[in-house]
């Protein structure tokens, strides 16, 4: 790592992104919530729960390992699995993150339709915006903005207090799985997790 005095450990700590643990309240994330939430009321909280406890454990577990390694997932499934394995895994990650990328861009093409803005318009200026971020930007900046941006999140915590559920109910939901088998709902529950 040329022209620093940080160790890689060091580099690994400071690389971490806050703004990464707000990697589910996306378009496409808010969109399925919101369908699951509509379609399944309360009983899907305890899903959101589990789900939340998990990314937590592995959002912890990723920053410990780059902290106490000072490498990247790639390398470090490399040096355990070998090569043929990473390139499996950074193949679907590739594969993941093109779905994900997709779903975003769809995101603000519903977003600025909403607005009256045309897909046309809003999906390129979009990608035009993003692509001069990350081409040009500055890491520092562009973090204190998206750190900015997760505080959008709070109006979940509002609009909870505005919409005065009762809070019995969303207790008793939260901690009692109301699993059903049927083809809907299962597939609601792979589209909640994934």
């Amino acid at each position: 790592r040329a022209g620093t005095d940080k160790t890689p450990r060091q580099n690994a700590v400071h690389s971490h992104n806050p703004a990464s643990a707000s990697a589910d309240n996306d378009a496409p994330g808010i969109a399925t919530y919101s369908s699951a939430g509509s379609t399944y009321g309360y009983s899907f909280i305890w899903i959101i729960i589990v789900i939340t406890i998990g990314e937590v454990v592995i959002q912890e577990m990723a920053a410990r390992m780059g902290a106490v390694t000072g490498k990247g997932t790639a390398d470090l499934i490399r040096e355990r699995f070998g090569v043929k394995i990473t390139a499996f895994a950074m193949l679907f990650l590739l594969l993941a993150n093109l779905g994900t990328t997709v779903a975003q861009f769809a995101g603000v093409a519903a977003a600025g339709e909403l607005f009256g803005v045309s897909r046309y318009i809003s999906v390129p200026v979009a990608a035009l915006l993003i692509s001069f971020l990350i081409l040009r930007g500055n890491y520092k900046n562009i973090e204190k903005l998206l750190l900015i941006l997760c505080l959008s999140s709070l109006s979940y915590v509002i609009t909870v207090f505005l919409i005065k559920p009762d809070w019995g109910l969303v207790l008793r939901d939260a901690i009692t799985p109301n699993i059903q088998f049927e083809t809907d709902y299962i597939l609601a529950v792979l589209a909640v997790i994934g």
